[in-house]
C-alpha cells in the first residue's frame, strides 16, 4: 500500500508537517509506505492560460504545456494507492502551491470528462483525504475545506474524508491522525453514490 502526501506547506517543522507525521506514524504501524513531497520545494508554475479563451492543450489534448514538476508529481498521484492533500489555510483558503497544483490537474481532467463523459477520470478515482490547519484565530478551516473538497472530486478523486484542525485543537487531534494514518493502509472507499428514488 503506497500512500502519497502532498504538502501545501513548506515548514518541514510546522503544524501541517506535525499532523503529516501523525499520518505516517499511522501509515507506517498499519504496514503501510508513505511518501511526503512539498509543493512549495518543486518547480510548480501556475496555469499560463495559453489560448485567449483562457485554456490550451490541457482542454484539447488532455495534457500541460508547461515543463515543470508537475508531469512527474501527477504521476507519482496516479501510481499511490490513496492521496492525501495537507494543506495550511491561508486566508480561509488554500495555500498558492496546493491552489496552483490543483488547478492544472483539474484542467487535464476537464479534456477527459468533454471527450469521455463525466467519470472518464478514472486515473484519479482513487481514495484521498484533505487535511485543513489553521493557525492564529483558526478560522477559516471550514471554507478551506469545503474548496478543497469539491476541487478533489471535480478531479474525480474518491474523497473518504476531510479533516479540519486549528492551533487550539491540534494536540487534541494528532491521536485521530494516527489512527486516520491506519485507516488510509485499508484503502477506504466512500461506497456507491446515493441516488434518490425516482431519479
Amino acid at each position: 500500500m503506497q500512500i502519497l502526501i502532498l504538502s501545501g506547506s513548506r515548514n518541514r517543522e510546522g503544524q501541517t508537517a506535525r499532523a503529516i507525521q501523525a499520518i505516517t506514524k499511522g501509515i507506517s504501524e498499519a504496514g503501510g509506505q508513505s511518501e511526503t513531497l512539498f509543493l512549495p520545494e518543486l518547480s510548480l508554475e501556475r496555469c499560463r492560460q495559453c489560448d485567449p479563451d483562457g485554456w490550451g492543450l490541457c482542454r484539447h489534448e488532455g495534457r500541460c504545456v508547461i515543463e515543470d514538476d508537475f508531469s512527474s508529481t501527477t504521476d507519482k498521484v496516479k501510481a499511490a494507492d490513496v492521496v492525501v492533500f495537507a494543506n495550511p489555510v491561508y486566508f480561509g483558503d488554500l495555500s498558492d502551491s496546493m491552489k496552483c497544483f490543483l488547478d492544472r490537474i483539474r484542467r487535464v481532467v476537464f479534456f477527459k470528462m468533454i471527450s469521455g463523459g463525466r467519470g472518464a477520470s478514472s486515473e484519479f478515482a482513487k481514495p484521498a483525504i484533505g487535511y485543513c490547519y489553521a493557525g492564529g484565530s483558526g478560522n477559516g478551516t471550514t471554507s478551506c475545506s469545503a474548496n478543497l473538497e469539491r476541487i478533489l472530486q471535480i478531479c474525480g478523486f474518491d474523497v473518504v474524508d476531510m479533516i479540519n484542525a486549528r492551533r487550539q485543537n491540534l494536540d487534541a487531534k494528532i491521536p485521530m491522525l494516527e489512527l486516520t494514518g491506519r485507516w488510509l493502509v485499508t484503502k477506504p472507499a466512500s461506497g456507491p453514490r446515493f441516488v434518490p428514488p425516482g431519479r
